[in-house]
């Protein structure tokens, strides 16, 4: 299954292979060569990268999910106007070979939504997740607040989140993808025990990070 969220990119880099293969039926045999394993080599790693797989969401309505796949860069405390003192971060990096789709990591309301313009410093440098460009988002299930970021990097410069504030929104719901790689930053507040560790591998929708008391 080929994401939604790349159709336009999907589109555009069918167009470009396709004028390459025919460049290349036309051209001496070392650069048709070339030409070819290029078109076929760019088209498939696009194919590739924006794969969308099915994933199984856990029934725990307590559960906090993971919002990316990629691998557990960075868990410390931190104090955030939304979810208070004493709060969670955990960064979550994506490579540029993991599945992009970004997954709702709870069940909620959206009520609050924000992009701000920025660099765009390396995803594993820990400045970028203030300083690069990025969109962050709010949510709140019965007083319960998480906050998570959709960072760019120094090469995912598009990021896509189809999020309005006042959504409703199902854990484990696809809703958007930074483009060719970077970090995706969840906050959770004080009191809420973890269940991954630094270093650890995170599948989206399915790893659950942590589970919030009711």
């Amino acid at each position: 299954m080929l994401s939604l969220y790349g159709r336009n990119t999907l589109v555009k880099t069918f167009i470009i292979c396709t004028l390459l293969a025919v460049a290349g039926l036309f051209s001496p045999n070392t650069l048709k060569v070339l030409l070819l394993t290029a078109a076929a080599c760019i088209l498939l790693f696009t194919l590739f990268f924006f794969r969308d797989p099915s994933r199984r969401i856990p029934s725990d309505p307590n559960a906090i999910l993971a919002p990316a796949d990629g691998r557990i860069l960075l868990i410390k405390k931190i104090a955030h106007p939304f979810t208070g003192p004493d709060s969670t971060l955990i960064s979550i990096f994506m490579s540029l070979f993991n599945v992009h789709v970004n997954r709702i990591p709870l069940s909620g309301e959206v009520t609050q939504l924000s992009y701000h313009p920025g660099e765009f410093l390396m995803a594993f440098d820990h400045s970028s997740m203030n300083n690069n460009e990025r969109m962050e988002i709010g949510l709140e299930n019965s007083g319960f607040r998480i906050f998570f970021t959709q960072v760019s990097g120094f090469v995912a410069r598009r990021i896509v989140c189809n999020l309005k504030v006042g959504d409703t929104v199902q854990a484990g719901n696809r809703f958007g993808m930074i483009k060719f790689g970077s970090r995706l930053d969840i906050i959770i507040p004080d009191g809420i025990p973890l269940a991954v560790s630094e270093g650890q591998k995170t599948i989206a929708g399915e790893t659950v990070i942590a589970r919030h008391k009711t």
